[in-house]
Formats: structure tokens, sequence, C-alpha cells
């Protein structure tokens, strides 16, 4: 148990023996093994290690081991589409298959030792790799892929061979994608597309098939990553490649699990501090889905909740289709910072852009009322009885002559809108023809958002696969909500990226004094006391009420004087859980009668239900304020989580809380509360005061330091309820929970 007195690891002696042993495995930072400034103080890196993956992507030499060119074999197709890409890439491809003289005309090496030259790439076609892991390493190949299947995806054996694989991979120094992938990566990217690229990163091949297929709209994708079981080379690796390369707009994620959370949070960390967007559908928001995608790669999926508010913490785009994920990708990709949030609707339809409006509106998108002087401006072209308010309606007949233009470059021109979106429910020619015309050359001349929404169910009409998809500044959807979706994403995006700050810089590299002081309180495998728990908050500067721990009636007595009536009687006992349900609480005491009758009451029940007791605490009543919940969880994918939501009975009827996972801000802190539904109550309803957020704010960045140096040694910590108290007057733990891993 870190930090306890039985003979085990602290915090400072973990540390140094994960830099000087490595723990599997070791952590490194930029490419050399981690030291003490690159952990944080449980002992975690602090910064995301960016393989260089250049030689992955463009080999200059690549083996395929198992190759064959014989009728009907698997490994013959997988040959032919391999020599294919060589040959696009420009790499030398060399067979090795130790029966073969040659395969299709290309003189086959019988096995890694006789290549004729180092490679940067070997592709397995063998059912087990393992045994190919060590002649790898003899050769000095810097990547393999495998694409043999039948390890974590099939239960606990397999899960046991792939650890072995990852083990071989880590003691050849190779990087090695897979087991369980595809062909994705070596597919034909186009090349005649300009403008910033997507990258793709998917753990089942085919959930990737329509962003990749958006080339022939004219978006563009430079690579595809097929992680499969993540032995080696995970989604992470991917993620923080991705963001450092120039021509990456965007990264679109297609995630069933992630194979270590801290991992991804460096990683989209990385991301975000270099303005890259990353979009991710993430399977497992159901118990089904989950089940699911455990069984296909093998990965724990983590709890949806906490797994979620991570990716919200670190600006990572969470979407559920893979439509949504194409379209939002393809305009974070393409678009430029907003020159203002303002949203506009415009339309040739009143019901049109009522319609859209509401969703957008709904959607939390902000649609401006246009100034008087604009809307004098746009009835210039367009009939009074119609509202230009915004949406804007123009009645349809301005669009098919010169004043189209006209209404949508003064549109553009309001200082207040950054996007323009226009709703076209379906193709009405010459009309619609023109409509997306004078758009497309608008948007050419503007440094603005537009966005329009192609409703036609046919898809071949030439004003959307000519004039629309031909243009690389407007982003065209055929749905209102994949529009409304990735136009959030974009602003919320951009206003995420200017306010980021990593909170990686400010996570604790040591313990604090505090931590030295609970080292005594820590029990492995138990829960502790209240008044234990106590002591740990009251450590870590978190206020409890004014108390005293008693073991006799008439030692309550005095303790209630000293503490002031009226008091709270409560047993103390590390067995205890829920003591209001077993009538362990006695509240409202007023005098020492009350005390005295309430301390043998106690004490019997304890006996009768056959509880230990360290004695019979006596506390301060506080009854002003509003009851919350902040406490600690073990995540398994994430480590350490805070929580804070409405405490006392509400937590368990309403499950109203929000989850960060440390290290995070104050900022995100603040953010925490903004999510709650029942934020109301910390403002004052009814004609109660305000309650004192800025002392529930220091409570929960107290309990993430309590999470970053007892993460580890803490399962369950709850304090429930902290009164949060009027503005001004602090906030006061009445109860806690502590359980110990």
């Amino acid at each position: 148990m870190l930090g306890s007195t039985h003979g085990t690891l602290t915090t400072d002696s973990r540390r140094a023996r994960v830099i000087a042993c490595g723990e599997q495995p070791s952590p490194v930072v930029h490419g050399r093994p981690a030291d003490v400034d690159d952990l944080d103080v449980s002992g975690r890196p602090l910064y995301a290690d960016v393989p260089d993956l250049d030689r992955f992507f463009r080999p200059e030499s690549v083996a395929v081991v198992g190759a064959s060119d014989a009728d009907g074999r698997p490994n013959t197709g997988i040959t032919r589409q391999l020599f294919a890409w060589a040959e696009r890439v420009g790499a030398r491809l060399h067979p090795v298959h130790p029966t073969r003289q040659s395969v299709f005309g290309i003189p086959c090496s019988p096995s890694l030792a006789d290549l004729p030259e180092q490679v940067d790439l070997a592709v397995l076609l063998v059912g087990d790799p393992l045994p190919v892991i060590g002649e790898l390493a003899e050769a000095k190949v810097k990547f393999a892929v495998a694409f043999a299947s039948g390890f974590a995806e099939t239960g606990a054996e397999g899960a046991a061979a792939q650890a072995h694989l990852a083990a071989a991979v880590r003691r050849a120094g190779l990087r090695l994608l897979g087991p369980n992938t595809n062909l994705n990566a070596f597919e034909k990217f186009r090349d005649d597309l300009d403008g910033p690229a997507i990258a793709l990163i998917t753990q089942s091949g085919h959930q990737g098939r329509p962003v990749f297929a958006m080339q022939e709209l004219g978006v563009r994708l430079s690579h595809w990553a097929p992680t499969g079981n993540e032995a080696d080379l995970e989604t992470a690796d991917f993620i923080s490649y991705f963001s450092e390369q120039p021509e990456i707009g965007a990264i679109a994620c297609y995630v069933e699990g992630l194979k270590d959370g801290r991992s991804f949070l460096l990683a989209a960390d990385r991301a975000a501090r270099r303005g890259v967007p990353v979009v991710a559908v993430k399977v497992g928001r159901t118990e089904t889905g989950a089940r699911t995608a455990a069984s296909h790669t093998g990965k724990l999926t983590g709890a949806d909740t906490v797994v979620d508010a991570a990716m919200r913490q670190y600006g990572v785009i969470r979407v559920d289709g893979l439509d949504e994920l194409q379209d939002t990708a393809a305009l974070l990709a393409r678009s430029r910072a907003p020159r203002a949030e303002g949203v506009v609707v415009y339309s040739i339809s009143g019901g049109t852009g009522a319609h859209f409006a509401d969703l957008a509106t709904a959607a939390g998108l902000p649609l401006p009322r246009l100034s008087a002087p604009k809307q004098a401006e746009l009835h210039q072209w367009i009939p009074e009885y119609l509202s230009v308010t915004n949406p804007v309606d123009n009645g349809g007949h301005p669009v098919g002559d010169w004043r189209g233009r006209k209404i949508i470059d003064a549109i553009l021109a309001d200082p207040e809108v950054g996007v323009l979106i226009c709703p076209i429910t379906g193709p009405f020619p010459p009309m619609s023809d023109k409509l997306a015309q004078d758009l497309v050359d608008a948007a050419e001349q503007s440094d603005k958002l537009v966005c329009v929404v192609w409703g036609s169910p046919v898809g071949t009409e030439a004003a959307y696969r000519e004039t629309l998809l031909g243009s690389s500044k407007v982003a065209t959807f055929r749905t209102f909500a994949n529009c409304i979706t990735a136009v959030r994403a974009y602003l919320d995006h951009h206003r995420f990226v200017a306010a980021y700050r990593s909170p990686f810089h400010e996570a604790p590299r040591t313990p604090s004094p505090s931590f030295r002081k609970t080292q005594a309180l820590m029990r492995p495998g138990q829960q502790l006391s209240e008044h234990a728990a106590k002591q740990l908050l009251r450590a870590y500067g978190i206020r409890v009420p004014r108390e005293q721990l008693v073991t006799s009636a008439a030692a309550a007595v005095r303790a209630a004087s000293l503490v002031g009536y009226p008091v709270v009687m409560k047993a103390s006992g590390a067995q205890i859980a829920h003591k209001t349900e077993l009538g362990l609480v006695k509240i409202g005491l007023t005098s020492a009668s009350q005390v005295r009758d309430a301390y043998r009451e106690l004490t019997d029940i304890a006996r009768y239900e056959g509880i230990s007791l360290d004695g019979v605490l006596v506390c301060q009543m506080v009854e002003r304020g509003v009851e919350m919940v902040v406490g600690v969880t073990h995540d398994q994918l994430f480590g350490p989580t805070v929580t804070v939501g409405l405490g006392g009975v509400l937590v368990e009827v309403l499950r109203d809380a929000a989850v960060r996972v440390p290290p995070f801000g104050e900022d995100q802190a603040r953010g925490m509360l903004g999510e709650l539904r029942g934020r109301a109550l910390l403002e004052g309803v009814r004609g109660g005061p305000p309650v004192d957020v800025d002392a529930l704010i220091e409570v929960v960045m107290r309990v993430q330091r309590m999470a970053l140096e007892l993460g580890d040694d803490i399962a369950e910590l709850d304090i429930n309820p902290l009164m949060v108290l009027p503005r001004g007057q602090g906030a006061v733990a009445l109860d806690a929970l502590v359980v110990c891993r």
C-alpha cells in the first residue's frame, strides 16, 4: 500500500523504481527513458512519446513474410495488393518464403536473415507471428504488421497469447501493428486532391470505409491506421504522430476500446496543444455495445461516463455515427478558425429556415438577431413582408437574379456572423442551381464558413455533384442533423483550443506535506472509520465539523458542551458504510440527557448488529447550505477519477454528477459544476442565498490532489454530504467514506 507503514513503496521510492528499473513497460519520453521531471507525483508520464512512423507509412524497403502467388491461397491476394502498393509508394519489396524461389516473378528469400538489405517494414502473412519476432530483431526491422487473428478478441487464452506477443515485441525493440489488423494502411489514396487532409484511425477496418470513400467527394485523406488488437502500436500512438504532421487538418477515429487511458489522454493533449481536431466514434455507450466491442478487440471499453468526460476534457469530439464522423472531420479539416461565432440561416423558404433554426437553436448554436441596419440593407432585395431577422427568408424570387449574390455578400459582411448555413431541401432548377453557384462564388471570396445542406435524396444533380462538391470552400451536407453536429463541433473546437492550457504542465511532481501526514492512516484492503476518513480530509486541508471521538456516555456529554449544542452523534467504525439505514445517526440533540441516551442507543445497536466501533462521534450540527458529493473512484482505463454532484440522497436518486480525470485545472472544476442539471441550487432558489462556489471548487481541487497522490491506494473516497454554506462561509465535509485498495 503506497504511503502505508506495511513495508511497501512510498510515492518517491516507486517513482525511483519506475525510472531505474522500468515497470511494464518503462516510461519513455521524447525517445529517452523518463526522468523525474517527466513524471507526475504517482510516477506516470506527463508527455506523450511520439513514435517516428515515417518509415512505416513511407518505407523504402518492405519484406512480405509468407508471400504467395499460388492460386486459391488467401495470402496470394494480399501479396498482390502489397506489390501494387509498394510500386505506388516507391518501396522495394522482398518476398520471403522458405520453399519458393520467386513470387510473381520476384526472387524470394528463404528467411529474413537472407534478405539482400535491411528492411523498414515486415508484413507477416503467417498464422502465428510470435516465432518470427526474434528473426525480425536480428534483422533489425523497424516495423511489422501482423494480420493473424485468434488473440485477445477470442478470450482469456487468446489474451495470454497476445501478452506473450507484446512482450516479445518489446524485447525485440521493434513496433508492431496488430495482430488482427488488415490491409487498410496499404490502400490507394488519391494524390490529386489539395488542402488539409484527414488521417483515419480504426480498430475495425470496415468501419473506416465511409470516411475513406470521401475522397470521391473531393475530401483528401492522407493515412489510414487500422490498429486491430493493439498489442503494441495503439490509437494514442497514431494520434500523437498525426498531430505532428503539417498536412493533416483533422484526425478521424473509430475506437472500440482504449488500450490505455493515460496514453490516450496524453495523445489528445498533444493534439489539443497543436490545435489539431480529433473526432471519434467510441463504441460502448451501452452495456451491449461495450460487450460486443470487447469480444471484437479484447479491450477494456471503460465506464462510458468516464470515457465521455475524459474526451470532452481534452477536446476530443465524440460523435455517434459514421456519417457524423465523416462530415464533422471533413468540416474541421478544411475550415479555418471562425471570425465570429454567430450563425445565420438563409433559405428560399420560410418553413425551411424556421425548421432548421429551431433544430440549430435546440442544439446550442448561436443564432443572433441581425441588427436593424443589416435588416434594412437586406430589405433592399427582399420584400418587406418577409423576415430577415435570422433566419433570413428571401421568398425565392431574388435567388434567380443578381439579388441572390447581393444578399449572401451582405450577410457574410456582418461582423457578428461567422457561419452562413443555407438548407436547400430539394432541387428546384434553375433556382437551386443559381443559389448553389452564388454560395460557392461568395465562399471563394470570403474568410467565413459557408455550409449548404443539399436535401435531395437523389444526389446526382449537377448543382450538387459538380458545383457544391467541386468547391473546397463550401461545406456540403446531406442532412440537417449532420450539418448542425459539425458546425457545433467546429465552434466548440476553436473555442476550446483558444482557451486550452495543458493540465499536465501543472501536475504535481513531488508529494505534498499532506501526503506524508496520511501514511499512517491507510489500511490496505480495508474501509476507514468515519473518524479516520475525516482525519485524512483534514490532512489535505478540507474542513470538517467540530467533533470529538468518545468511548463513554460521560465523555459524550463533555464533548457536546465543548462542540456546542445542538449536536449530531454517529457511530464510528471501519465496518459501517451506511449509518443512517442502521439507525447509527442521531441529529439535533440539545441536552446532556439526550446525548447520554443517544450514546447508549448507538452502542446497543452496534452490539446487536455485531459491528465493532472505535467510538462515537459527537459533531457540530451544520444545517444551512446545499448538500453536495465529491469523491474519487478508480477507473480501469484512466485510474483515479474525481466526481462532483448533488449530495445526500439526491446522488442516488438523480445521479446528477460530473466526472474529470486528474490532472485538471480550476477551469475544468468549474466546468464540472456547469454540467450539473441541479446547478441552479448553487445560485440560490426560492429566496435562498447563493452558496460558496469558490469553497466548493477548492474542495474539488484538494480532492484531486488526494486522487493524484493516493489514487493507487484508494478504491473509493466519498464525501457525502459536503455542506456548501452561503457565499463566503466555506464548505464542510459532514461525512466521509474511504475504502483502501
